[in-house]
Parts: structure tokens; C-alpha cells; sequence
């Protein structure tokens, strides 16, 4: 049996390391891979022990430090170099492992991942990924944060990549590709608008032109492509927005007698609802133009986040090669 071998930062995220332990030993009992975690080995192995953590499949890296939120993100290939996230990175580019997963500092992560591991020959910026949560369909939004200015050129290779994962690993047929302006008309937005949408035009990709910020969401495309600021601006928004109802409907509920009985008779769907909504399921972010499968968990990723974000890794290894043959027959249409 061949075993997929996962670098985990050990000490990236708000509940490290218990959680990314525990995460750790769920994805090994459910999955076929070896987890190598990083950071400080005495620390991490006194966590095991003291959470009944079995080492089957699970081996650990020392390093030395941490890459905080306030540090230089090109400090983890200098100062930080040795950090646990520094560490797992250095496994990756080294092949001792074959991907990775972090819930650190996304700016470092895009740094490292770049810098390391390095992009797929002929992507110009990599992307980050996120997954989300539409009324009857999961969509990927990219970029989400990880490059704030964009060339239209960088834009259609974010189509040709988000339609490549939405087709491998989320199984969709032709998958929707998306440009996310502020009409459907193709003379609306800016001049960065108007050159991706040509340069959309001519992608090999499923292309339906623009679209505005509310049909991600009512299942009107399968990949919505954007600048990394505007974006992350959405992203944002969007899980605001899924708060606010979560925190609406549950005050709502608890309003008087009649209320409470309507949860009842509700309660499955509400919960169907929040489930569809958490972060925790889909687990991370795939950051897209990397030679290797680079996975941002949510900083505040429990065990269950971290598993599935695990999960999505192992998934992303076989989808690699197909982003790297259509960014070169990009390349070549030119």
C-alpha cells in the first residue's frame, strides 16, 4: 500500500498543537497517509502522549520557532527558515513529503510556497482557493488574498487552474468559469475586467462571461475568478454574512414558546444549514501554482478542519500534473 506523505505545521493555527495532533491522528485512521508533523519535538511528543496519540503513521520533525502573524513572511526563508511551518516547507521541496498543510500565517504560506517549492513552470502568481458555500453547489473563488494586483494574463491562468480542481477533485462536468465584476455586460468594469475577459475568452476553459457578486452563490458558476483584493473583500463579506444569519436565526429561535417549537420542527434543516456553511468541512484553501499540494487551514481549525484539510491535500496530489500540462497549452496558444 503506498502511503501519501502529508508535512503538517504542528505550530500554525490558534489551537495548535493539540488540534493539529488530534487532526492528525483522525487522518491517519481514516486515510492512507503518513503525517510528519513539525515544530518542537519535545513539546509535540509530550502532547501525544498526554492525548493518547499513537505514533503509528505519525512521525515528528523538530524545528525551532514559530512564524507569527507580525513576522517578515520572507523571514521563513532567513531567520525563520527552521520556524515549523520553514521546516515542513523544506520536507516538500526535498520530496520527503508530497504535500502540505498549515493554518499559519497565509502571507508567509504564499511566500514559502513560492519561494521553496516554487510555482508550476509558466504560472505567473500562484492562487489561493478557498471553497465555498453556494445555495445548492460548493464554488471556488480565487484569487482570495494571495495577490492583491492582478494582469488579466494572471487571471485567465486562475480560470484555467480553478476549472482544472473544480473538474478532479469536485467531479463537475465543464466546470463554470466565472469573471466577477460589477454587471454581466462585457464593457463593465475596469480596464483589468475588460483584458481578462478576452483573455478568458481565448482560455481553455468552460468560460460564461461576467458575473456579479451574488451568482457564485446561486449556483450560476462553478469557479468565480477576481483580483486578490477584491476577492478577499468577498470572502470576507461572505462569511459575515453566514455569521450574521447563524447568529440571526439562533436569536430568532429563542425569541418565545412558538419560536422554539418551530426550531424543533426545523432543527435538522438549520443544522444541515450550519454544517453546509462551516469551514470545518471543506478543511483549507488550495493554494493553486505550486508544484506540490499547499493547503492554508483556517487559523482556527479544530481537529475536524485539520483532517479534511489533510484530506483535500491528498486529493490536490493527483490534480498537479493536469494544471501543469494546461498552463503549458496556455502558454503555447499565445
Amino acid at each position: 500500500m503506498i502511503f501519501i506523505k502529508i508535512a503538517l505545521d504542528a505550530f500554525g493555527g490558534d489551537h495548535a498543537p493539540d488540534k493539529v495532533i488530534l487532526g492528525a491522528a483522525a487522518a491517519v485512521a481514516e486515510l492512507d497517509v503518513e503525517i510528519i508533523l513539525t515544530g518542537n519535538e519535545e513539546i509535540i511528543k509530550s502532547r501525544m502522549n498526554a492525548l493518547g496519540v499513537s505514533d503509528k503513521n505519525i512521525t515528528v520533525v523538530n524545528a525551532d520557532g514559530i512564524i507569527e502573524i507580525e513576522d517578515d513572511p520572507v523571514s521563513i526563508r532567513t531567520a525563520k527558515k527552521n520556524s515549523s511551518m520553514g521546516m515542513a516547507f523544506q520536507l516538500v521541496a526535498n520530496g520527503t513529503a508530497d504535500a502540505f498543510v498549515s493554518a499559519g500565517s497565509t502571507a508567509a504560506l504564499v511566500v514559502g510556497a513560492t519561494m521553496l517549492v516554487g510555482r508550476i513552470k509558466g504560472v505567473k502568481r500562484p492562487a489561493l482557493a478557498p471553497l465555498m458555500p453556494g445555495i445548492s453547489n460548493t464554488y471556488m473563488l480565487l484569487d482570495g488574498g494571495a495577490n492583491l494586483d492582478c494582469r488579466a494574463e494572471m487571471l485567465a491562468q486562475f480560470g484555467v487552474m480553478g476549472s482544472i480542481f473544480m473538474q478532479k477533485i469536485m467531479g463537475i462536468n465543464k466546470p463554470r468559469v466565472g469573471l466577477l465584476n460589477v454587471g454581466t455586460e462585457q464593457g463593465k468594469g475596469r480596464e483589468l475586467e475588460h483584458k481578462a475577459y478576452e483573455a478568458l475568452q481565448n482560455a481553455p476553459v468552460n468560460f460564461i462571461g461576467n458575473i456579479e457578486g451574488r451568482d457564485p452563490m446561486l449556483n450560476l458558476c462553478d469557479v468565480a475568478v477576481t483580483d486578490g483584493f477584491t476577492g478577499n473583500v468577498y470572502l470576507k463579506a461572505v462569511e459575515g454574512m453566514g455569521a450574521f444569519m447563524k447568529s440571526s436565526l439562533t436569536d430568532l429561535f429563542k425569541t418565545n414558546f412558538a419560536s422554539n417549537i418551530g426550531y424543533l420542527l426545523s432543527k435538522k434543516g438549520v443544522k444541515n444549514l450550519s454544517k453546509k456553511t462551516d469551514y470545518k468541512e471543506v478543511g483549507g484553501s488550495p493554494l493553486l501554482g505550486i508544484k506540490k499540494p499547499v493547503i492554508k487551514a483556517h487559523g482556527s481549525s479544530d481537529e475536524r478542519a485539520f483532517k479534511n484539510a489533510i484530506k483535500q491535500a491528498v486529493s490536490f496530489c493527483g490534480a498537479i500534473g493536469e494544471i501543469e500540462k494546461a498552463i503549458a497549452a496556455l502558454k503555447e496558444e499565445k
